[in-house]
This record gives C-alpha cells, sequence and structure tokens, in this order.
C-alpha cells in the first residue's frame, strides 16, 4: 500500500507532499506518516547549507525525502541527482518530484554508488524499507535482488562542474561510495560539505571500517563534526576521534552504534 503524506517541516513555508510506504514500514515512511518530517536536525543541516542554485548529490536516497526537501530550496537554477538502487523507492521517488513540480530539478538515477561499474545484488529488510543493503550478511537471511552500481566518479565528471552538499546513507557501502568519489572530490574547486552515516559494524560486514572510512574523508583535509541529533548541535571532532570511537565500537561483538558526521566547514 502506498500513502501520501504531508511534510510539515518548520523551516519550509510551501506545502510538500511524499509519497511513502504503507505499513510494512516500520521505520522511515511509519516517522514521516507520524510526524511529518525525519531526522529533524539533519533536515535543518541540509536546510542551512543548500541556497538557490546549490547542488546536491544524494546516494542512497530512499524514498526521496532529502532529495524532496532540497529541490524546494535549490529551484530551478540547481540540481538534484539521487541514487537509490531499489525499483519501489525509486518508483515513489519519482512519484513525488512529479507531484511537487521539481521532475526537472530531480535526476533520478535507479542505481546505487560505488568503486567501480559493476552489477551487484540488493539484500532486503521487509520491514524497514531504508535498511536494504548491497552486502550479503551471515547473520541474516535476506532475499536479494539484482542492482546496478556506478562509479562515482565517472558519471559526476561529465556532468558537474561543482556539488554543494552530499550525503551518503548506504547502510554500510559507504566506503565503497566514497573510494568511487573521491577522485571527483578532488577536482572540485571549492570543498563540499559531505553529510555521511558512519555505522562500523555494517561497514566492516561490508568489507571495511570505519577506521577505513575515516581515513579516506581525512585525505579531504576539511573539518569533521559529529552530529548530534539529541541536543540539535554539531560537535566539533578530529579524524582520530572518529577513528578511536570507530575502533571502541568494533571491540564490543555485536554493537551496532552509529552517527551521522558533517564533513566540511559548519553552515
Amino acid at each position: 500500500m502506498i500513502v501520501l503524506a504531508q511534510l510539515r517541516i518548520p523551516e519550509i513555508h510551501r506545502p510538500l507532499k511524499l509519497h511513502i510506504h504503507g505499513e510494512q514500514d516500520l521505520h522511515v515512511s511509519r516517522r514521516i506518516r507520524e510526524e511529518g518530517i525525519w531526522e529533524p536536525y539533519e533536515t535543518s543541516l541540509v536546510l542551512d547549507i543548500l541556497r538557490p542554485g546549490s547542488v546536491f548529490v544524494d546516494v542512497g536516497a530512499n524514498i526521496g525525502y532529502f532529495s524532496i526537501i532540497a529541490a524546494s530550496v535549490v529551484g530551478s537554477e540547481g540540481q538534484v541527482l539521487a541514487f537509490e538502487p531499489e525499483r519501489e523507492n525509486c518508483r515513489l521517488l519519482r512519484e513525488s518530484a512529479v507531484l511537487n513540480g521539481f521532475a526537472d530539478v530531480i535526476h533520478l538515477e535507479e542505481a546505487g554508488l560505488a568503486n567501480t561499474e559493476a552489477q551487484g545484488r540488493l539484500y532486503l529488510n521487509e520491514d524497514n524499507l531504508g535498511d536494504h543493503q548491497i552486502y550479503s550478511d551471515d547473520e541474516e537471511e535476506r532475499g536479494s535482488i539484482p542492482i546496478q552500481l556506478l562509479n562515482g566518479s565517472e558519471y559526476l565528471s561529465s556532468r558537474l562542474s561543482r556539488l554543494d552538499l552530499l550525503k551518503v546513507d548506504t547502510q554500510g557501502s559507504e566506503f565503497d561510495v566514497m573510494s568511487g568519489l573521491m577522485p571527483f572530490l578532488a577536482e572540485l574547486t571549492d570543498p563540499v560539505r559531505i553529510i555521511i552515516e558512519l555505522t562500523p559494524l555494517s561497514l566492516r560486514k561490508a568489507g571495511a571500517s570505519g577506521r577505513h572510512l575515516i581515513t579516506l574523508l581525512a585525505r579531504l583535509g576539511q573539518p569533521m563534526w559529529i552530529i548530534d541529533h539529541i541536543e540539535h548541535r554539531l560537535v566539533t571532532s578530529s579524524a582520530e576521534e572518529l577513528s578511536q570511537w570507530c575502533d571502541d565500537v568494533d571491540a564490543v561483538p555485536g554493537d551496532a552504534g552509529f552517527i551521522n558526521i558533517l564533513v566540511g566547514p559548519s553552515p
């Protein structure tokens, strides 16, 4: 079942609606259905960073919540590029873009990003439709579907000359995503701000680690911040502090602790 939800975001004064999943999705769609908003502080950060004409890339776009709110800010002079490998999530995002008048602003690719162009598989979570992942987890049985994976730098280099905000939330494959994007990011004249999820357990299951991801991000030479979604503030941090936190989480078997971080100047 598909539901149409009215977004209720204090900073946005125009009406926005989002096509979401029905009762089967117990997480993102449920929260949006009940509260009209998802990740309120991260939402505020996205809105603080973007301006009319900005360029936003949404990797692991799910049903398109952040792509839609970004499009409402960047407008027809800006661009939103969304990457989502799961077909039903893509359909909802595409329908929401049309419904809100953003079909010419949001460019959607039904694909995931990685460090090489290839065919992959997406392992599905039946009750958390934002928790699909591109690696097999021996601890839980999941059905899977074939998907297309793209190299981020190869895709974006011929399409973008600037990038204001990159958001990456890919349930453990963030290291491969960023590995593929680093050559493109290194060519940009202005540093990009990055909001990225850091989950050491998922990264390790995907074949990398939290420390590997932080070390990669540190090559950009930008400040790093912990996004405190409880107190709604940015907490300054460093690559070594974040790497040590990842090591501490890894030392506890089964610890699925995660944080979101911002790489780049504070807005």
